[in-house]
């Protein structure tokens, strides 16, 4: 095990949300991390005082190369893309450079490196429309939206690169990632994300909300969604590392097997905040899933010890929390 602490962990991205809470979990159980990140939509603030931070954008492979060439690297956890799913279809090349050829070029330098292992952050978006709300890991991959479409083209990438390169893998299939850490160093800073959304509207007290669409086929017009803590989530990063030490390459689903519509979630607000919110239906997006959940049985059955630590509520209280954190500074 002390081997380990003599190598570093490269993780990309490690200034924006996701990432700099895994990076904290990693550096509070005594890892080195490297962090690189071209700030473009992670930030400053985010960075870990304890990692070393590299400004670059994953594109620049000769940089990248050139940056890295004096650090040994056991593992990496990449991260670093383009997330939006509306801006995926205005900008598919974007899309593709960043999600596809970037994570390219981070797999060249794991080949590079001669890693042992490869965290992978992809999306739930890649099954696509699927005829069942449910979905497994066996199930048909058809994205209906260019984001999913690149982290599918990704994934097929790690698969590759992992055979030449002898190293482990672990896919992990994220769910809608709400939440902030409960201590208030890392949140959403950069977001269009419902749950951005819904918080930012308690700080300004406006206390409204756009919802698109209201006449889907589910129980209430609006979309089904999985909403998994960013701290559980985090927490799953860690134990995957530990996981392909002894087993092979995994690609899991990351929520809760539990579904909430998006009024749902609102409606959580208002409980939480004790005021009503404006609602205003807009029309669909074309680009939007209907419904969508986890089916979480092989991830409870890799992980049996792995529960839901966060609920709901608490996710509701840290994100109000981050937000008004946010403002004040």
């Amino acid at each position: 095990m002390k081997k380990n602490y003599k190598k570093y962990i490269l993780v990309t991205g490690g200034a924006g949300y996701i990432g700099s809470i895994v990076v904290n979990k990693l550096i509070k159980q005594k890892f080195k991390v490297i962090i690189i990140d071209n700030l473009s939509s992670g930030h400053r603030r985010l960075i870990h005082k304890k990692s070393i931070f590299i400004n670059i954008d994953i594109l620049n492979y000769n940089k990248l190369l050139l940056k890295l060439k004096k650090y040994e690297i056991q593992s990496i956890f990449h991260f670093a893309a383009s997330i939006k799913v509306d801006e995926s279809q205005k900008n598919p090349n974007k899309y593709f450079l960043n999600n596809v050829i970037g994570t390219e070029n981070i797999l060249k330098i794991a080949l590079q490196k001669k890693i042992e292992n490869f965290i992978f952050s992809s999306t739930s978006a890649v099954y696509g429309d699927s005829s069942k709300k449910s979905v497994s890991e066996k199930d048909s991959t058809i994205p209906k939206n260019n984001y999913g479409l690149t982290k599918l083209f990704a994934e097929t990438l790690v698969k590759q690169y992992s055979k030449e390169g002898k190293f482990k893998y672990a896919i992990l299939r994220y769910f809608n990632v709400i939440g902030a850490d409960p201590k208030l160093q890392n949140g959403q800073i950069m977001s269009d994300s419902l749950f951005k959304k819904l918080s930012l509207s308690v700080i300004k007290k406006s206390y409204e909300i756009n919802i698109f669409g209201n006449n889907y086929n589910t129980k209430d017009g609006t979309c089904l969604r999985d909403y998994i803590d960013v701290n559980d989530l985090a927490k799953l990063h860690l134990m995957c590392t530990r996981y392909l030490k002894n087993n092979k390459s995994i690609i899991i689903n990351c929520g809760y097997n539990k579904f909430y519509s998006v009024l749902e979630i609102v409606k959580e607000f208002e409980k939480f905040t004790r005021k009503k919110f404006k609602i205003n239906f807009l029309k669909k997006r074309p680009s939007d899933v209907q419904a969508i959940y986890s089916n979480s049985k092989l991830l409870s059955k890799i992980f049996p010890k792995w529960r839901r630590k966060i609920s709901l509520n608490s996710s509701i209280k840290n994100s109000i929390n981050w937000e008004f954190k946010l403002q004040k500074n």
